[in-house]
């Protein structure tokens, strides 16, 4: 089986965007609660979107299932108040639901969490709890900056997360970290904002002990771990200058990278410089890049395309399209074995 541990749903209806437009401007006009509901989308209009884009190109692309969470650019966090993020992480999680429900063997349910500038983390446990426990979410987008561009929150290894690690813990839920948009300037969003995330928070981790505090809670760092796999070298001397333990004792049980990397030289290395025990199948397609490479004819966020020319062996071929992301999402592979047994 060919899982993607990283898809969002794109494709939505043009007006599910303007009505969250509408709402961010019935915040500034000094509407702060009691939020209207979003207007609602037929299954078939559900059905039309997904069909004619992600279903088709899993399709296309051999791949068999996509781990799916609302758009990560329009999680917005750092819009209205911790009341709005609720309402909008709801009405989102439960578009994402409803997809899942339509197409329980494409797409498995992963949510965003309604984090706000300032608001404590623990406000997400009702949420996340009502995803996982009640909807069968196997996985939360966790974003490092909800200031979305200006870093105001303290690191993710500061003690201010952990309510909400202990319970990511105890749900036995990994995370994905996952900016949203740039509201500076200096930083554009998927181009730059996003990559920097990855690495900011790479980073952090290794100045920290926090798998100590916490031995299974596991982070899954997109877009290919951002500048981290180029710069491994760096990484490993700067554990040594510090006084760190090394990359694979510290960070390598709990730290894991997926392969939404756009050409063939980058998914090379890393495979080459990461362990294939820590590599998910991902594409994010239908997401930040959506064009042809002219290079080669193929579109850029093919990435099996580029998993297919690796040098690997069955198992590790395995393990990166198939076993990792089942062993880092548990909550996936009970949900796969039931499938099986019912089938």
């Amino acid at each position: 089986m060919i899982i993607d541990c990283h898809g969002h749903f794109t494709t939505v209806p043009g007006y599910f965007r303007d009505y969250r437009n509408a709402q961010i401007a019935d915040y500034k006009a000094g509407k702060t609660s009691d939020f209207s509901p979003a207007p609602h989308i037929s299954d078939d209009e559900l059905r039309e979107g997904l069909e004619k884009n992600q279903i088709r190109l899993q399709k296309e692309r051999g791949i068999d299932m996509t781990l799916f969470s609302p758009i990560a650019g329009l999680m917005g966090h750092h819009h209205g108040n911790e009341a709005m993020s609720k309402h909008w992480s709801r009405t989102s999680n439960d578009l994402v639901f409803r997809v899942s429900e339509l197409y329980p063997d494409r797409f498995i349910p992963v949510c965003q969490l309604p984090q706000s500038p300032g608001a404590d983390p623990r406000g997400c446990i009702e949420e996340l709890e009502r995803c996982v426990l009640e909807l069968g979410f196997v996985g939360c987008n966790l974003n490092p900056d909800p200031s979305d561009g200006y870093w105001t929150s303290p690191p993710m290894t500061d003690r201010w997360w952990y309510g909400l690690y202990e319970k990511l813990v105890e749900l036995d839920v990994p995370v994905m970290i996952h900016v949203s948009g740039s509201c500076n300037p200096n930083f554009h969003g998927t181009g730059a904002h996003y990559l920097n995330g990855d690495t900011t928070v790479f980073m952090q981790l290794l100045l920290s002990d926090i798998f100590k505090d916490f031995p299974t809670l596991r982070f899954v760092i997109p877009h290919g771990g951002g500048a981290v796999p180029y710069h491994w070298g760096r990484y490993r001397g700067l554990a040594h200058d510090l006084g760190r333990p090394p990359l694979a004792e510290a960070l390598m049980e709990n730290v894991f990278f997926d392969t939404c990397v756009y050409h063939q030289p980058g998914i090379n290395l890393l495979t080459e410089v990461i362990p294939v025990k820590n590599v998910l199948f991902g594409s994010e397609m239908v997401g930040a890049v959506r064009c042809i490479d002219p290079e080669t004819g193929y579109a850029f966020d093919d990435t099996k395309r580029y998993v297919d020319k690796l040098k690997l062996s069955d198992k590790d071929r395995h393990a990166v399209f198939e076993g990792n992301v089942r062993r880092v999402y548990p909550r996936l592979d009970a949900r796969l074995k039931d499938m099986e047994q019912a089938a």
